[in-house]
């Protein structure tokens, strides 16, 4: 009984080592004037050198931060003020190597009506099948008289299957982006993969010990 229950909280631990997981990405501390963000949520920096959680989420160059400043502000009454999320040209793209599921949130300000502007594909760098696309209402300034982008919503795009990629170049340089949600598909570690093999050792064990 002893082996059975040390064989079950080995096996419930590497279940839980694989748990998926879900982040927000607000680019705070990604700052600067349109720099491109890089590795910042990647375990690098971005292009200024500042480093934020480690996510395994990395930009192609054209996805920059845009931080107000004193020649600004640029924009208002995004869901997290310091910086948002900028395409500078149709290659702005973030990728997730261990993938992500379900679903992608974020915050939006668009200038115009733009058809398909947000795209997931299965691969990186926005290759492989495109698993699903977000089209954005010209919103940025309904309700609003501040700034040119003074308003932000929030939306979703749902899809079936892993994403490796999100293109957000679909209309660049009239939308900006902001808290960035994503749920993270688990890469097991080295460590982890010895815990798996320590709990199957252990259920062959007690099966062989109950045999006998």
């Amino acid at each position: 009984m002893k082996l059975i229950t040390t064989a079950a909280l080995v096996l419930a631990a590497t279940t839980s080592a694989w748990a998926d997981t879900t982040v927000t990405l607000d680019f705070e501390g990604a700052t600067g004037f349109v720099n491109p963000i890089a590795d910042f949520y990647n375990g690098g920096t971005d292009s200024l050198g500042n480093s934020g959680a480690n996510f395994g989420v990395s930009f192609t160059d054209a996805a920059v931060g845009l931080s107000n400043d004193a020649a600004g502000p640029y924009y208002l009454n995004a869901p997290t003020a310091g910086t948002v999320l900028v395409a500078m040209d149709q290659t702005a793209t973030m990728n997730v190597a261990s993938g992500f599921t379900g679903q992608l949130t974020f915050w939006y300000s668009s200038a115009v009506n733009t058809l398909d502007a947000v795209n997931i594909y299965s691969g990186l760098n926005s290759t492989g099948t495109l698993l699903a696309s977000a089209s954005l209402f010209g919103n940025a300034s309904v309700g609003c008289t501040d700034l040119a982008f003074c308003r932000f919503d929030l939306t979703s795009v749902k899809f079936a299957g892993v994403a490796q990629s999100v293109n957000f170049g679909g209309n660049a340089l009239f939308v900006a982006y902001d808290n960035i949600g994503l749920n993270i598909s688990a890469v097991p570690e080295l460590d982890t993969y010895a815990l798996l093999a320590a709990g199957l050792v252990a259920v062959a064990f007690v099966k062989r010990r109950q045999q006998g």
